[in-house]
């Protein structure tokens, strides 16, 4: 390899806040991440508002800090079913397109729609937990429910929030997710979509995890936040009377 071939600029540093057009780097920079960092001739150039993540000196993409949920294989999603068809469902994902859901993925077994009716398995409206087993762009993103924990949802409650935070929500290492349900005692299942499938053991915890979650949402660019977040919820449990002096009521 020459050295010519070797020669690149990066323009920023980790963390430092981008906005669609900022030039990143020039050169031979591989552009992390895509959609939000394109390659544009010989720069690497954000689509998004973000933060900067600079791996291996010469790899450099954004953490989107606002945006939409762009489907990948393997991602696991929660989904709400908006259409019926003959032998699958279309499932509304948060995305661009539609995801389909087979019968016979679902079923485990071949589907026959002259002697079935697929809404007694599942209707409009029904919720499900899967993962995105195929998606190239030419076609809509394929779900399957054959995994662990795969399937309809019968229970707990759907939050919402910006897809690009799910990493923030997540945490390093799972940090984050590990302070929302160790100290709220709920169960908690973060979907790459932008959905959170959330169950508690009450209303109050319920209330708490939302707006611990929301709050990560609004501060996902801010360091310190893990430890923030597990003050709040303890200060909304006493604000709440769960708890009284390391208590439970």
């Amino acid at each position: 390899m020459s050295e010519e071939e070797v020669k690149y600029k990066i323009y920023v540093n980790s963390r430092d806040l981008v906005t669609p057009g900022d030039i990143l780097a020039e050169g031979n920079v591989e552009a992390l991440n895509y959609p939000y960092v394109i390659k544009e001739g010989n720069y690497v150039v954000s689509t998004v508002v973000g933060l900067v993540d600079i791996q291996n000196n010469n790899k450099v993409g954004v953490i989107p800090l606002e945006g939409f949920y762009y489907p990948k294989e393997g991602d696991m999603v929660i989904g709400i079913v908006e259409e019926i068809g003959v032998t699958h469902w279309e499932v509304n994902i948060r995305a661009p397109y539609k995801g389909v859901l087979t019968a016979s993925d679902f079923l485990g077994r071949p589907f026959n729609p002259a002697q079935e009716d697929l809404s007694k398995y599942l209707n409009v409206g029904d919720v499900i937990i899967a993962k995105i087993e195929s998606f190239d762009r030419t076609r809509d993103p394929l779900l399957t429910v054959k995994g662990k924990d795969l399937g309809k949802v019968t229970e707990g409650t759907i939050i919402e929030v910006d897809p690009s935070r799910v990493p923030r929500i997540i945490g390093k290492k799972k940090s984050m997710l590990n302070v929302l349900t160790s100290e709220t005692g709920c169960n908690v299942v973060v979907a790459q979509n932008g959905r959170v499938l959330i169950k508690c053991p009450s209303e109050e915890l319920e209330a708490i995890l939302i707006l611990a979650i929301k709050k990560i949402e609004r501060e996902a660019h801010t360091s310190g936040l893990t430890e923030r977040i597990r003050e709040f919820i303890l200060e909304q449990k006493i604000l709440r009377g769960v708890i009284k002096s390391d208590k439970v009521l």
